[in-house]
């Protein structure tokens, strides 16, 4: 029968793994984001507690439905990403959003996309908007996916402004 300590130690110790593994998503987030934003000379977005929360129950609604949908919250942007569970890092997740890069054009939205459909950018440009300065984001699992969801703040992709 383990004693008192033990036991603490073992509560203590669930406790603080899921804090540092939300720190390292933060973090791995962030990066992504801040990478990307800082080739074009933009400055980093910070994390906001508020967005992430709201980002991180919708992944949980998200995760239960099995499909992306959008939330329509009005006065932040989002972005929705969903892959096969447990195959792609957090990087990766958004490095797909960055990818729609190729087919960005400068230009007033929504006249930024190569292909003339401002859908194939829009992500990019919502990580890219020069006035967006908050990003929070959420990740669940369900129905053997994994879903993103990040909110921005402010929201980007505005007709009639360039994103960057």
């Amino acid at each position: 029968m383990p004693g008192m300590r033990q036991i603490l130690l073992a509560v203590a110790l669930v406790l603080v793994v899921p804090a540092r593994a939300q720190d390292d998503f933060r973090s791995e987030v962030l990066a992504a984001h801040n990478a990307e934003r800082a080739k074009a000379g933009l400055p980093p977005l910070v994390w906001d507690p508020v967005l992430a929360g709201q980002a991180g129950g919708w992944a949980r609604r998200l995760a239960g439905l099995g499909h992306l949908r959008h939330a329509m919250q009005m006065g932040e942007g989002e972005n929705l990403w969903m892959g096969s569970q447990d195959q792609y890092s957090v990087t990766d997740m958004v490095a797909d959003w960055i990818g729609e890069k190729a087919q960005y054009r400068r230009g007033t939205y929504p006249h930024v996309s190569t292909t003339g459909n401002w859908e194939d950018v829009g992500h990019y440009t919502q990580i890219m908007w020069r006035q967006t300065e908050k990003l929070g984001c959420g990740l669940d699992t369900g129905n053997g996916h994994d879903f993103l969801v990040c909110r921005y703040f402010p929201p980007g992709n505005v007709i009639g402004e360039e994103a960057f």
